[in-house]
């Protein structure tokens, strides 16, 4: 039962991702994440590999052998990046967009793929062992965006028309720089951010171990 359950949640991760990324491809490229240079944000980047991710342990859920411990923490990892994903549009980005945060696009990929990738991460990972130093994997995808994105400021790529940086808490021209602080957004600097969301995320993947953890115990009584 879990094994077609898994795989329900499996396509409509990808449904949703798919769908939300090709509607921000076909969005005016004047708006968040829309056009051709959407492939320069971390959110669809996460859903793409979030989608991948889901098609291909799909089909190992469908072959005939047991799938791979070390997958499971694949998806583990990809579940957190796009944990990430959500919880930075939901808390940070939304309240500073007003109106125009909960269009279709922002709602597939920033809610509709995280909340389904969760539910069917502790789904597939019921027979699964991750050890809990693995939540530090988690930090691999964000800091690799953080350099890219870096990169990306340096050499004054269009995230959006004039716009140099993809997120405001990554914009290192602002009032709060690196490591500083200011009265206006971000508040803080893209260093302090970048810390703050590292730690964050690799609390929630201890959370997420813990409640696997209780979910194993409840489901063997």
């Amino acid at each position: 039962m879990r094994k077609y359950c898994s795989l329900v949640l499996k396509a409509l991760v990808v449904y949703f991702a798919a769908t939300g990324v090709l509607a921000a491809v076909k969005s005016s490229a004047d708006s968040f994440m829309g056009g051709s240079a959407m492939l320069l944000y971390f959110t669809i980047q996460s859903n793409i590999a979030m989608a991948v991710v889901c098609l291909c342990g799909g089909i190992l859920l469908l072959g005939t052998k047991k799938v791979p411990n070390w997958w499971h923490t694949v998806n583990f990892v990809a579940t957190l990046s796009i944990t990430l994903t959500g919880a930075v549009f939901c808390f940070v980005l939304a309240p500073t967009m007003g109106k125009y945060a909960w269009n279709r696009v922002n709602i597939y990929t920033h809610v509709f793929v995280p909340v389904l990738a969760i539910i069917d991460f502790f789904v597939s990972a019921l027979e699964a062992r991750i050890a809990k130093r693995n939540s530090l994997f988690a930090s691999i995808p964000p800091l690799a965006y953080a350099l890219f994105a870096g990169i990306g400021y340096i050499r004054n790529w269009q995230f959006a028309p004039g716009i140099n940086y993809p997120y405001f808490f990554l914009n290192w021209g602002s009032p709060a720089g690196a490591f500083g602080f200011s009265r206006e957004l971000p508040f803080m600097g893209c260093g302090w951010w970048i810390l703050f969301l590292l730690v964050l995320l690799i609390l929630v993947g201890l959370l997420y171990l813990v409640i696997l953890d209780c979910l194993k115990k409840a489901c063997k009584k």
